[in-house]
């Protein structure tokens, strides 16, 4: 049976972190853009924009990651469309990233204190302008800790795609595991190299909440 040193086993997860590393930037950055266009239907003055904005937040944050992660996968396959692993992970990512952080904008953009919306009011501002030019800036600030916070979320989640076949980390450290026998040793490493990728993210989240904290909003 052959032989793997500690430097193997290393290299090959290195290697695979990659594209755990690679698929949390594009989940996290994706779900940024999708999120943004949520908040503002979210917080749009359409009523049917903000129904339509919830039910769709409601939808990702009430029902299993994994189950989202099957649907991309396996659903499209009913239609006898091929979908790729990569591609079902990454949409299903971004759209259960956008979710959770449109929610954690909205509550930003609702701790502006409602002395602000009155002052774009009294200067006669539009909605529109209010939120460009008043409020949004100020949410922008509070939201900063939350959605660092949330970022190591996104990096634990893509652990998940493993079970549609996408070989990240964890899928890495499975695959390993088989050839070497070594369950110990690889999937002690496996959760080092999470805890190096994620705690600096805590770290910092923290760090940034109790520096806002320390500073007054507006």
């Amino acid at each position: 049976m052959m032989q793997f040193t500690l430097w193997d086993i290393a290299r090959n997860l290195l290697l695979a972190t990659r594209w755990t590393l690679l698929l949390s930037l594009v989940s996290f950055l994706g779900g940024g853009v999708v999120g943004l266009a949520l908040l503002m239907l979210r917080i749009s003055a359409l009523k049917a924009a903000r129904l339509m904005a919830r039910a769709i937040i409601e939808f990702f944050q009430g029902t299993p990651l994994l189950m989202q992660l099957f649907i991309a996968f396996f659903g499209l396959g009913l239609f006898g469309i091929d979908v790729p692993a990569w591609l079902a992970a990454g949409v299903a990512l971004i759209l259960w990233t956008a979710a959770f952080l449109a929610e954690i904008w909205r509550g930003c953009v609702e701790a502006v204190p409602k002395g602000q919306w009155e002052a774009g009011k009294s200067l006669a501002l539009t909605y529109a302008q209010q939120m460009r030019l008043i409020i949004l800036p100020q949410a922008l600030k509070i939201a900063i800790p939350p959605t660092a916070g949330f970022s190591v979320q996104v990096i634990k989640g893509t652990a998940l795609t493993s079970i549609i076949g996408f070989v990240e980390l964890s899928k890495a450290g499975t695959i390993v595991t088989n050839a070497t026998y070594q369950p110990f040793t690889v999937y002690g490493l496996v959760a080092l190299l999470y805890f190096v990728i994620c705690y600096p993210l805590s770290r910092t989240a923290k760090y940034l909440e109790r520096r806002m904290a320390a500073a007054p909003v507006g």
